[in-house]
This record gives C-alpha cells, structure tokens and sequence, in this order.
C-alpha cells in the first residue's frame, strides 16, 4: 500500500524528532564526560597546588624557625660575653685596688721595709748562688742594703754558705713600679723577680679560681678545684 505525502512527512518527522533526542543525549553524554573529567582535573591541579603552598611554607616556617634560633643564639651569646666581660673587669678592679693598697703601703717605710726583708731573702733562698745582683728603684737603695745587711747574715747562718751581694747602681728599676727587687745571678741568666707587681700577679694567678668563685660564686662546669 503506497505511503501518502503525509504519511512520509510524518515518518520523517518521526525520524528527525529520534535523531534529535539521540543527539540531545549524546550532548548530554559528552557534557557530563567533560564535567566528570573537569572536576578530577581541577581537584588534581588544586591538591598539586595545595601541596606545592604547603611544601612553600613549610620550608618558610622552617627557614624562620632557624633563624629564630641564629638568633636567639646570638643574642645569647652576646649576652654571655658581656657578663664574661662585666666578669673581668670586676677582677680588673679588683687588681688595681690591690696595686693602690701596695702602692699606699710602700709609703710606710717600716711595712716596706719589713716587705724588702722578706724579698732579698727568698731570693737568696731561691737562687742559692755566692754571688748575686739586685736591681732596685733608685729611691729603695738604702732601704735595700739594709735589708741585703740584715739578711746575709740570716741566710748564712740557714745554709751554711757564703754570699756576695752587689747593688746594680747603673741600672734601675722603674721608678713607677710600686717597688720590690729584681735579683740575678753571677752571669745574669737566672733571674727572681720579686716586684711587688709581680708578686702581685703571682698570687692572682695562684687564687684566681678562689677569688672568682668568692666574687661570683662557684662554676657549675668545673670539674676539679685543684
């Protein structure tokens, strides 16, 4: 049976309105796809990104986290040389006010005189040579062979031996220092320094550790007290 001109429009018709909702889902299709693969790639670039800017400041926290302690040490150590520093010019002072008490008791000239006994005679117990030079400031001379008069017979007596005692009257000590002897042996090699400065250091040097530990207490670093 032979199909009519409406017929075939309405086929066609039929057909095309097929062809349309196929490719309306299809579109459809396609839109999704895209939106799905969308989706994973912009929450794939977002976590790279997020853990790049995680990993960015991360190393900043850390970079400021050192530097903190750059810092902080070298704020501490600042402040450690400057007590090391305060420290020693305690004992600086301490020092010098011992020089000046020295130095105020070389004008009493029964203590220096006294003082000068003592050093000519420990170094003719030091030296233990026949025959010795002392140097002296050139005001202490009298004061000094008086003391050699006094106490060769001393130490003649105490080591049984002779000794010859001249007083350099060509060289001199300073006459700055608070005062003591210098005393050498025949050739000069040997020398006692028995200046009052120098005694003075001797002693600081011996009693440092005690004077600092009087001073500022004891050191909880250290090991041994002897």
């Amino acid at each position: 049976m032979a199909l009519t001109d409406a017929d075939v429009q309405k086929q066609i018709k039929h057909m095309m309105a097929f062809i349309e909702q196929e490719a309306k889902e299809r579109v459809e299709e396609i839109d999704a796809k895209a939106e799905e693969e969308f989706n994973i790639e912009k929450g794939r670039l977002m976590q790279t990104q997020r853990v790049k800017i995680m990993e960015y400041y991360g190393k900043k926290e850390k970079q400021i986290e050192q530097h903190k302690k750059i810092q902080m040490s070298h704020l501490k150590n600042q402040a450690r040389l400057k007590v090391l520093k305060a420290r020693d010019d305690m004992v600086t002072d301490l020092l010098n006010e011992a020089r000046q008490r020295i130095a105020d008791m070389v004008k009493d000239p029964e203590r220096y005189s006294k003082l000068l006994d003592g050093l000519v005679l420990q170094a003719f117990y030091q030296l233990l040579e026949p025959k010795v030079t002392i140097r002296c400031r050139q005001q202490d001379v009298e004061m000094v062979q008086a003391a050699v008069d006094k106490n060769i017979l001393i130490y003649k007596e105490a080591v049984k031996r002779n000794i010859i005692v001249r007083i350099d009257q060509d060289h001199f000590l300073p006459s700055n220092i608070c005062g003591g002897i210098e005393v050498y042996n025949e050739n000069g090699k040997i020398k006692v320094s028995n200046t009052l400065e120098s005694r003075l250091e001797l002693v600081a040097q011996q009693m440092m550790p005690e004077i600092r530990e009087t001073l500022f207490g004891a050191n909880p670093n250290r090991k041994f007290l002897d």
